[in-house]
């Protein structure tokens, strides 16, 4: 079953930042390392379903000529518009993943503490859509927190086998400790292996 909508809307009817996103070391380490382990210093379209408010929104959009983010819930999307309204390169929009998706292709997309919220046909539907709507070459990055809780359907560690077995993905990293796993990877060309940053600069 997947967590109803109504979760949220309470979440954040008793607080603007109901996860304290802005506020903890542990979140601050979590979106420093995710940004570190983006294979490349700038991407052309990025994309952010489940941004909430907007923390990491603002972190990745310095990375991106545009970069869409989008939430499903009201308050959430208002949220993020605010803390992003001097990033011109953002575009912030209600959307209901995965049955609403933008039809515009990315080179990347995040997907960071969302998945487990998802039952596991509509979580594999949300992530075959996500590679669909990668360009060649393009990134598709994942965050999930390991620990169980109840709302949760799986953990990080889950997502990650998961996006390991998505056929047109290739992994290029991964990184797990206790609290979550971080994965990166990419839409093969034509069918061949992902290619390290190191490679793509013609180093190795």
């Amino acid at each position: 079953m997947n967590t109803p909508g109504t979760y949220f809307e309470s979440q954040y009817a008793h607080a603007e930042d109901p996860w304290h996103l802005a506020e903890r070391w542990y979140d601050r380490r979590k979106y420093e390392l995710t940004l570190a382990a983006l294979p490349r210093p700038r991407y052309r379209r990025g994309f952010e379903p489940g941004c909430s408010v907007g923390v990491l929104t603002s972190l990745l959009a310095p990375r991106c000529d545009r970069l869409l983010s989008a939430d499903r819930i009201a308050s959430a999307v208002e949220t993020t518009a605010r803390r992003t309204r001097a990033l011109e390169q953002v575009t912030v929009r209600r959307l209901a993943v995965p049955d609403e998706w933008p039809e515009e292709q990315f080179d990347l997309v995040v997907l960071s503490e969302l998945l487990y919220y998802f039952d596991a046909p509509t979580r594999t539907r949300l992530l075959q859509r996500s590679a669909q709507s990668l360009e060649p070459g393009g990134h598709l990055v994942a965050v999930h927190w390991n620990h169980a809780v109840a709302e949760h359907t799986c953990t990080g560690r889950d997502i990650a086998a998961e996006l390991d077995a998505l056929s047109g993905l290739g992994r290029l990293a991964r990184y797990d400790d206790p609290d979550f796993t971080l994965t990166v990877h990419e839409r093969r060309h034509d069918g061949g292996p992902a290619r390290s940053p190191a490679q793509a600069e013609g180093l190795a």
